[in-house]
């Protein structure tokens, strides 16, 4: 097979810290690469220095990509194709690239990053506003294409990433599955040579999962493209990766066949054994007929939240399941009082006074609130500023220096880290971890605020093994010695088993059952693979309306069936 990209003594560091060191790896043309490794390992980095598009520290070696090249109008196709025609009546020519030596803004260089896509961790990357098809047609016009037949070009890329059906929807009224289908239908649209895909499932549930690794290997496939993926699921690897490489704090440790990489890679995983009280505290937390209905343009009246109950008890670890879309997110916001319901209520006490998380104003639901700390799946960091300012001054937490120091420590080793890595981390832009690191980061900037309750949607959605095995004894640790009470949203049915005391499985909005993870998590297992879904990630577990007549037909329907107020844009208030 025909060597496409060769790694050499790849050295990536940022004030003299290695993220990478002396890497050396060879990229056969049309195969998929499998990169496993700790949260910090330099996966990311790795990637984002094949993408060759921005800077990512102090990089030495070599990255050679090894194409062929069109000398009359320079297109580049993969190194098998040198000697062949072009479509404009050049002939291919060998050609090879360092991306290292050749600087961001060479031309040549920029011909060959043309033909590479990369699918981010956590960044969905659309226009939230515009119709799927929309941003299909706008990536089209991104990359310069002047056929006539745009429409139907776009129309067929959602055909193979299996989301024609969501063709006229509103791309941030998809749920996290059909996003990051979209995600990739944009990025097949270069016609890529190489399509990074970092982590690009970690934060789906397992049939999404599922479903997107198929797509992913139906395109590797049908296009003869390659791909180098990340995963902290090792499933994934073994599944999709004809060979692996096992990374650790930079380097290189193995590279091989993707079941020896994997046994190597979880030696160091014992698994989490957890002894989890029998008895919990009195309810914090009370759930009433909850209801949240949303209007959109495309479909009508949405049940996001369709008339829940349930309490969570003081000290206890509550878990919120199910598919993508099912409203579990919704259900976390309502919880903190950040989206009004449509009816019924959410309360919650503070010390003997319960406190409506529907009433406005301080001495309302804001008695609450400052007690209350929530991580969202997409959160921000301030990426210039440092770990120790990102937990500190951005959360305008005013405390002394040297408390600070101290406290932000204790957050980051509750999150995850250990000491020595909190404190070598303190002064370091945020830009410059990993998104394991980052993700810990924003864990120990909601603790710093020291709440009562915490609601975490996806913890650890982009964590490997090890890494979400600390988060999980971090977790218990929190519980035990701060009395801190948990509600987690999550599609890592490894994880629920792991942490929580009682799970909810939602399904298009209403709560199915209660209970015991081990008797709850299998029937969402169970309704997936009646769906058809094969388990490859994670085994265990007429005329067309004008946007304001539709609005004005949706709002005379809904004033005399629905309790919701419509704004101009389709969506509730």
């Amino acid at each position: 097979m025909t060597a496409f990209i060769e790694i050499k003594n790849l050295s990536v560091d940022f004030d003299g810290k290695y993220v990478l060191k002396d890497v050396n790896l060879t990229v056969e043309e049309g195969k998929v690469i499998g990169i496993l490794g700790k949260s910090g390992s330099g996966k990311t980095i790795l990637m984002h220095v094949l993408r060759g598009t921005e800077p990512v520290g102090r990089v030495t070696g070599e990255v050679l990509y090894h194409v062929a090249r069109c000398g009359c109008c320079r297109h580049v196709e993969f190194p098998s194709k040198a000697g062949k025609s072009c479509e404009c009546g050049g002939k291919y020519e060998p050609f090879t690239i360092d991306f290292v030596s050749a600087g961001l803004h060479d031309e040549e260089r920029k011909d060959v990053t043309k033909r590479i896509s990369i699918m981010i961790q956590r960044t969905f990357a659309l226009y939230g506003d515009d119709s799927v098809l929309t941003n299909i047609l706008n990536a089209l016009t991104e990359v310069g294409y002047k056929g006539n037949d745009s429409v139907k070009k776009a129309a067929d890329l959602l055909e193979e990433v299996n989301v024609s059906h969501r063709m006229i929807h509103i791309a941030r009224e998809l749920s996290g599955g059909e996003k990051q289908r979209v995600v990739l239908a944009r990025q097949l649209v270069k016609e890529p040579m190489l399509l990074l895909a970092d982590e690009p499932t970690g934060t789906l549930d397992p049939m999404n999962a599922d479903l997107v690794h198929k797509i992913l290997m139906k395109s590797v496939e049908n296009r003869g493209m390659t791909m180098i993926i990340t995963s902290h699921w090792p499933e994934v690897i073994l599944e999709l990766a004809h060979k692996a490489v096992l990374l650790d704090e930079g380097h290189v440790v193995e590279i091989g066949e993707p079941q020896k990489i994997v046994d190597k890679f979880m030696e160091d995983y014992t698994g989490i054994i957890v002894d989890k009280p029998k008895e919990f505290g009195e309810p914090i937390i009370k759930v009433e007929n909850l209801t949240k209905k949303f209007v959109s343009v495309d479909r009508g009246v949405v049940r996001a939240v369709d008339d829940i109950s349930f309490e969570v008890y003081e000290k206890e670890i509550f878990g919120l399941i199910g598919e993508s879309g099912a409203g579990k997110t919704t259900t976390s916001k309502l919880l903190m009082g950040l989206v009004p319901p449509t009816s019924g209520g959410v309360s919650v006490r503070v010390g003997e006074d319960w406190v409506s998380m529907s009433v406005p104003g301080v001495n309302n639901k804001g008695r609450a609130t400052k007690y209350m700390g929530i991580l969202y799946q997409e959160y921000s960091l301030y990426p210039q500023s440092t770990v120790i300012e990102n937990l500190t001054e951005s959360i305008s937490l005013d405390l002394p220096y040297e408390l600070g120091i101290r406290k932000a420590i204790q957050a980051l080793k509750v999150a995850g880290f250990t000491e020595e890595n909190a404190k070598s981390i303190l002064q370091k832009r945020t830009f410059e971890l990993s998104e394991g690191e980052r993700h810990r980061v924003a864990m120990a900037q909601v603790l710093m605020k020291e709440p009562n309750i915490v609601i975490m949607d996806e913890p650890t959605g982009t964590m490997d093994p090890l890494t979400r095995a600390s988060v999980t004894n971090s977790i218990l640790n929190a519980r035990e010695k701060l009395g801190e009470t948990f509600v987690i949203v999550s599609h890592d049915m490894d994880f629920v088993h792991e942490v929580c005391d009682r799970v909810a499985l939602i399904r298009g909005g209403k709560i199915e059952a209660i209970g015991d993870p081990h008797e709850i998590v299998p029937r969402l297992m169970e309704k997936e693979n009646a769906g058809g879904a094969e388990k490859t990630a994670k085994p265990k577990t007429k005329k067309t309306s004008s946007k304001k007549e539709k609005l004005d037909q949706i709002q005379e329907k809904s004033v005399e069936n629905e309790n919701i107020e419509i704004n101009a844009d389709g969506g509730c208030v």
